[in-house]
């Protein structure tokens, strides 16, 4: 724990303690213990100097880092309503043993507020970059106890040992078995894991030789590098980079089957399914994933855009594939303003009846789903038998195999 005595400006002590403030009032924060630490730290001194006070206390906002020679992020501070629902996703209590995957600096200072004098927190990156300014800013703010480690987090931390706590502060595609293995027998993992495209920030505990779901949260991460890194694969429509169908767990059996999809009439269908604007997707996202073989997500160049398919968002929409036809889904305002009515398009020779098994799909999730439960997501290690895996989907990995299964109802 820190014992620095600087004098902090005005200024960011009010803007930290409202931030604060206001996420453990929308519930984000839920106890005591995280909202001690995250206050007692100082998040300015952890992001780029010169960043104003308004944007590093934004409760809803990253604070990049640090980007690649093409612009994307590679890290960041992420947002404090993130750190938050990590933190609270961690149960940390003190003299625990943690260890953080991606680095920075702010997320080790707050886990050692909560694991206290008697506990152990390892911070690890693969950029030396990352990991150089965060053994600094931690020893520049009083948490020089924290030991930090330039390594691909993938493979096992030298001179670990086993924790209690692993939190994944970046996104995760697969599941290493080193963290399975790092982890003591009931131990949590909290890692944001894409699942189709999807990410959730995923609370897990060590059963045996796999890990099982105790809550899973909305959420967006800069992608992991090194080893487990992994790429969407692109599916260019008809040829032409206008329309892009991203699918994170390989490509359709015959991509080629969707070449003359366009050149057939846009078939619409509103399905009366209706949600508030302030609704969480969660469920509605999840059911869609699980249920949809052929589940992936859609972009349209905006330079190259001739209106073939009119999504409301050109650079995400919700689609799916079937053979020759693929589909999306678009939203309308409804006449009280206060919800959004989904809608179904679709091209291909088979559009009418796609679109009507989609339509099916949502109302299915509206008279089950909705408002319930997320789906319990366990982690298997690869080539675990079917058999023993529940799921009502599987989405194989090269290190383990993800169940997605809904609660009995």
């Amino acid at each position: 724990m820190t014992d620095v005595t600087t004098v902090e400006p005005d200024e960011a002590t009010r803007l930290r303690h409202k931030t604060i403030d206001q996420l453990r009032d929308e519930d984000w924060i839920t106890s005591a213990a995280v909202e001690a630490a995250m206050k007692k730290v100082p998040r300015d001194r952890f992001t780029p100097a010169g960043t104003p006070l308004e944007e590093v206390y934004d409760p809803y906002s990253a604070v990049i880092t640090k980007t690649d020679e093409y612009g994307v992020q590679i890290s960041s501070v992420s947002a404090p309503q993130i750190q938050a629902i990590q933190l609270e996703q961690c149960q940390l209590q003190p003299g625990m043993r943690v260890l953080e995957i991606g680095s920075g600096g702010l997320n080790a200072a707050y886990l050692a507020e909560l694991v206290g004098p008697d506990g152990h927190v390892t911070t690890v990156d693969i950029d030396s970059e990352v990991t150089e300014r965060g053994e600094r800013l931690l020893a520049e703010n009083g948490y020089d106890q924290v030991r930090v480690v330039t390594a691909d987090a993938a493979e096992p931390i030298p001179d670990l040992g086993v924790v209690d706590v692993i939190l994944v502060t970046v996104g995760a595609w697969d599941i290493p078995p080193a963290w399975t293995d790092q982890l003591e027998p009931g131990g949590r993992l909290v890692v944001p894991l894409r699942m189709r495209g999807l990410t959730r920030s995923v609370a897990f505990t060590r059963v045996g030789d796999h890990l099982e779901s105790e809550s899973a949260r909305i959420c967006g991460f800069v992608p992991m590098q090194g080893t487990t890194e992994h790429d969407e694969q692109l599916l260019l429509v008809n040829g032409t980079p206008e329309i892009g169908l991203r699918f994170d767990d390989g490509l359709p059996a015959e991509p080629s089957k969707l070449d003359n999809a366009v050149t057939t009439p846009r078939y619409e269908l509103w399905t009366g399914v209706t949600i508030g604007l302030s609704e969480l997707l969660d469920t509605f996202q999840m059911h869609l994933a699980i249920s949809l073989p052929g589940f992936c997500t859609m972009a349209v160049d905006e330079d190259l855009d001739t209106g073939l398919v009119a999504p409301v968002n050109k650079r995400y929409a919700l689609a799916a594939v079937e053979e020759d036809t693929f589909a999306y889904l678009v939203t309308r305002r409804t006449e009280d303003n206060k919800h959004v009515e989904y809608g179904v398009h679709a091209l291909g020779p088979h559009a009418e009846q796609f679109a009507a098994k989609i339509a099916d799909v949502l109302r299915d999730w509206e008279a089950h789903r909705r408002g319930g439960p997320s789906p319990s997501i366990r982690v298997y290690p690869a080539g675990t038998p079917d058999d023993q895996i529940p799921a009502d989907r599987v989405i194989d990995k090269v290190h383990s195999r993800i169940s997605l299964s809904w609660p009995a109802a």
